[in-house]
């Protein structure tokens, strides 16, 4: 599903990806781990197509991200570790995921709800305006809702108590079959019963590639 080769990414004279080749395919849960600094942000942005890469390539089903943006978004949900700063308000937002990824309202609703997310009473609260907490859960249920192919994670949990880091693990038990998930963490211990392959960045390269 997720198919780089020889990919190389520079930002001046700093290589932040050198000559990475993996792949990512159906029923893969990966814990995508490293330093800062390693590549992992890069990497997880290249298969978004929001870089240019300065060689290789990055497919998603054969698709270029760059090229046919729009087509291999429709298939990839994610989960930033910062959130955005999104001005629009909850019902806005949802109003906007509905339309553009066709998600029914009940379905995130209910994600939000197995989150511990009280939407009724912040609905029309600003999404930039949320506690860091709140805007991940939110995202998390958007993520869940639109049952992409292909979901990552970067740091989901940065922001969430123990309680809801546990309400986000327990929503994905079950769910890796036919998918690809890819977690970028610092947590494997937390991650370690979802996931099936631990990879490892250095430097702009993957170090180590292990199914589990």
């Amino acid at each position: 599903m997720i198919e780089i080769k020889n990919l190389t990414k520079k930002f001046g004279s700093t290589i932040s990806l050198d000559d990475v080749t993996v792949e990512f395919n159906k029923n893969d849960s990966i814990a995508l781990m490293g330093a800062n600094g390693a590549g992992k942000t890069t990497l997880i942005r290249s298969i978004l197509g929001y870089y240019h890469p300065d060689s290789g390539s990055v497919l998603i089903d054969g698709l270029d991200p760059i090229k046919e943006r729009q087509d291999v978004l429709k298939n990839i949900s994610f989960v930033p570790q910062l959130p955005p700063p999104i001005k629009l308000s909850i019902d806005e937002l949802i109003q906007y995921v509905e339309v553009s990824a066709s998600v029914k309202r009940e379905t995130i609703l209910h994600y939000a709800n197995e989150m511990k997310l009280d939407i009724k009473t912040n609905i029309k609260k600003s999404f930039f305006k949320l506690s860091g907490g709140m805007k991940q859960k939110l995202l998390i249920a958007i993520s869940l809702a639109q049952k992409s192919e292909i979901i990552i994670f970067d740091e989901p949990t940065a922001n969430l108590d123990p309680k809801a880091r546990d309400d986000f693990y327990r929503l994905l038990e079950g769910k890796q079959q036919d998918k690809v998930l890819l977690f970028v963490t610092h947590r494997l211990e937390e991650v370690e019963s979802l996931v099936n392959r631990e990879v490892y960045m250095d430097m702009g390269k993957v170090v180590s590639d292990e199914r589990i």
